[in-house]
């Protein structure tokens, strides 16, 4: 089978730069195109030296990145939407890490995200939690790439939403601060992060939503408590849920839940005591552990991914092997 060639717009970002680097280096696809907004001209591998992609930044132009067979399109919510509408009257399928085509009821995403870029796709996206949606993904020809803590929290807690064991949950997230993107603000600078630990957005986080919004689709149509943390870390991340379980059950059912959801899945790894996030640092695995506490009849289950790659760009490229029919490890 011939390559097919990809465009990475937003290649000067953290996801964008990891995504064009595993396209550059992938068996299958071949990196064609990579973009910047402000950045145009600049080799990518000047930028980000580590990438080692030899390739110049382009300036955005349908017509000349739309000349390919896939896109990833990293820019951020509202800025996307247009460019994937271009690209895919194009006939470019894509993936699109922003939240554009994350949510399905127009309602809310204009709730927390203004004005949609392109209302005439606004659903059209695949949920591209690749352990969720596996079969949807591999037919789509839009697909919305999950935000970095719906990833880690959907993973933890899909097993017993399905089972109907999710009474009330606490969701406490901890990410490093690359999750902000290169731009520093005055809370991901180093001089505000080092040796310190902070919450953000407290009331009212844009992946609340998504979160809720998955787990109903799974069965738990529930109201979420979520709490995200800046952590002094470049990158990485950990979601601990606290869940008030629905009705009785035993350890050895929860346990059972888990291995028979994830025993066989490629990129999430079950381990019996908690996970840290050097653990899956530059990969895209999600590692999880759950715990029955007898005490407080709380199920605690906690969850483990790189921010940027599965929070981001190597679940983007899981995504586009599964659009396309190849092994979803494929170049990972």
């Amino acid at each position: 089978m011939p390559e097919q060639r990809v465009s990475v717009l937003g290649a000067s970002g953290y996801a964008g730069a990891i995504a064009a680097m595993l396209i550059h280096r992938h068996p299958f696809f071949e990196l064609a195109h990579v973009t910047a907004r402000s950045e145009a001209g600049a080799r990518l591998d000047d930028i980000h030296p580590r990438t080692r992609v030899p390739m110049e930044l382009e300036s955005w132009d349908p017509d000349a990145q739309g000349d390919v067979d896939a896109a990833l399109v990293c820019w951020p919510h509202r800025a996307a939407a247009p460019a994937v509408a271009a690209l895919r009257e194009r006939g470019v399928r894509v993936v699109d890490l922003s939240a554009d085509f994350r949510l399905r009821d127009r309602g809310i995403y204009e709730d927390w995200y203004g004005d949609h870029g392109a209302p005439e796709l606004f659903g059209a996206g695949v949920y591209g939690l690749t352990e969720l949606h596996r079969d949807a993904i591999a037919g789509a020809d839009l697909v919305a790439n999950p935000g970095c803590y719906p990833t880690a929290a959907l993973l933890g807690l899909a097993p017993l939403a399905r089972a109907g064991l999710i009474g009330d949950v606490i969701i406490d997230a901890k990410s490093g601060v690359s999750g902000a993107g290169r731009e520093p603000t005055t809370t991901t600078h180093y001089i505000s992060a080092d040796e310190n630990m902070t919450p953000y957005k407290v009331e009212r986080h844009r992946h609340t939503p998504e979160i809720e919004q998955e787990l109903a689709g799974q069965g738990a149509d529930l109201t979420v408590t979520f709490t995200p943390h800046l952590v002094p870390l470049a990158q990485g991340e950990l979601v601990s849920c606290y869940v008030t379980p629905a009705r009785d059950y035993e350890e050895s059912e929860v346990l059972d839940l888990f291995d028979d959801a994830y025993a066989r899945e490629p990129w999430v790894e079950l381990r019996l005591g908690p996970p840290g996030v050097i653990e899956v640092r530059e990969t895209n695995y999600a590692r999880l552990s759950v715990h029955c506490d007898a005490r407080t009849n709380r199920i605690l289950v906690f969850s483990a991914i790189d921010n940027l790659w599965k929070g981001a760009a190597s679940q983007a490229v899981q995504n586009l092997n599964v659009m396309f029919g190849r092994d979803e490890r494929e170049g990972l």
